[in-house]
């Protein structure tokens, strides 16, 4: 099953089961997701790739974790919580990051694997990771991590 037909398949059971904290968040990925199957123009497709529907997660998350600052410095804990709720319900769909020991580790193998010795090299290092491990890692953690081993 794919990973669109799971998330509408939990909004449906979540309207059923009228669960108010569920079903708001999963209205708006689906809304996300037909907002780019239309802008892709892939009407005809329906269905969004695992890997694109990832990435858009993703995109979802950062912009809820921008939100949750702005509240914080706003002093807003209402919208706080309420967007916290909502990254851990797209969280669900995603695959679990990895610990900050485990991203070093990949990033200094990735390191020795492409031969980066200058911080010019980085991008070498990032494509390498986003072959294998696009999915896994926190790439806001990975360049720093880079940065600081490549020094």
């Amino acid at each position: 099953m794919s990973l669109q037909t799971e998330i509408e398949e939990k909004l449906n059971q979540s309207l059923k089961n009228k669960d108010k904290n569920l079903y708001p968040t999963l209205r708006l990925v689906v809304s996300a997701i037909k907002d780019v199957l239309i802008a892709n123009r892939t009407k005809e497709n329906k269905v969004l790739t695992d890997q694109d529907l990832m990435g858009l997660l993703k995109k979802m998350v950062k912009q809820r974790n921008e939100s949750c600052e702005v509240y914080k410095q706003a002093g807003r804990t209402e919208l706080l919580e309420s967007e916290t709720r909502e990254i851990e319900i797209i969280n669900s769909f995603l695959p679990k990051q990895l610990s900050e020991d485990e991203t070093k580790k990949l990033c200094e193998d990735a390191i020795k694997k492409t031969g980066a010795s200058s911080i010019k090299d980085m991008g070498k290092v990032m494509n390498e990771l986003k072959k294998t491990h696009a999915d896994v890692l926190d790439f806001s953690k990975v360049g720093s991590i880079i940065k600081t081993v490549l020094k």
